[in-house]
This record gives C-alpha cells, sequence and structure tokens, in this order.
C-alpha cells in the first residue's frame, strides 16, 4: 500500500482508490496463487535487517519467442542505496541463465529520470518511445521502450 502511495506521488502510477484491507486481500490472494509460468513477483528485503524495502517481478513472459518483461519498485525511503541494481541483476541472471530468456523488455514513464538512468547503467537501450501512451495524473505521458539480450547482459554482468 505504501509503494502504491509513493508510485502515486511520483505520478509513475494512478490507482483506483484501495482499502487497507483491499491491499490485505490483493496481497494474501497474490501468496496463495498458483505460480503462473515465469510470471512471478518477489519482495526485495534488505539483507542487513529483513527490511522490506520494495518489489520486484516478471510481469509479462513469452517463453516461445523467448521475451519477457519485468518491473520494480523500491521505497522511497530506500531509493539510492542499490536495491533496486541489485534486484534487477538477480532477477535478470535468473530468468536469462536458468530459464533460458533471449530479452528482456521494460516500460519506463519518460519523466522517470531515475528509472532511466538506472536501466542505462545497467546494459539496456532505448528502443522506442509510445508518444502519449498513458494519461496519469491529469495529462498524457510518453513511455520509454527499453530492452537487454541475454549476450548483452552476460558481458555486462559476468
Amino acid at each position: 500500500m505504501r509503494f502504491a502511495a509513493e508510485e502515486e506521488g511520483l505520478g509513475d502510477l494512478v490507482n483506483p482508490p484501495r482499502s487497507a484491507e483491499g491491499y490485505r486481500i490483493r496481497a494474501g490472494e497474490g501468496a496463495a496463487a498458483k505460480p503462473d509460468g515465469d510470471r512471478f513477483q518477489l519482495v526485495v528485503e534488505a539483507v542487513d535487517t529483513g527490511e522490506t524495502v520494495g518489489a520486484v517481478g516478471s510481469h509479462q513472459a513469452d517463453a516461445r519467442m523467448g521475451w519477457f518483461e519485468y518491473g520494480i519498485t523500491i521505497g522511497a525511503e530506500h531509493r539510492r542505496k542499490g536495491y533496486a541494481a541489485e534486484a534487477a541483476v538477480l532477477l535478470l541472471r535468473f530468468m536469462f541463465q536458468e530459464s533460458r530468456y533471449h530479452k528482456c523488455q521494460v516500460r519506463i514513464f519518460a519523466h522517470n529520470d531515475a528509472s532511466l538512468a538506472l536501466h542505462r547503467q545497467l546494459g539496456f537501450t532505448e528502443e522506442g518511445r509510445l508518444r502519449e501512451q498513458v494519461y496519469l495524473a491529469g495529462r498524457y505521458r510518453d513511455v520509454v521502450m527499453m530492452g537487454m539480450l541475454a549476450d548483452e547482459f552476460a558481458r555486462q554482468h559476468a
């Protein structure tokens, strides 16, 4: 609930209103759900304290075509501490090396400079821009499509 509220504050997400109980129910359903292929969501924890600092997950995956899409969110007080990069590399390593996917793609709101910089640092390449793709917080916003191939990941994250 806190992470959703923080993303709304950044203008990165606008959800319909939901109660705290609604969030608990949704989280419980997600935790009890059977695995859906290579689509999953994981909690990002601080190793030293065990505190939940964010989430990372594969939202779409097409094993036959060899691509997947992922997303990551880190709580405001935990940003710029390396959690996002470490979680992303772990997820990418699993998907590329263990699940044998060929390509990862990510959609990033064009105004999210921190996420764009993170993904460039990780080795993603900007592949295109979907102009005025989403309507958020009263205005249309561009979405930047970025991608990384398995061999590019292997070279940068050996």
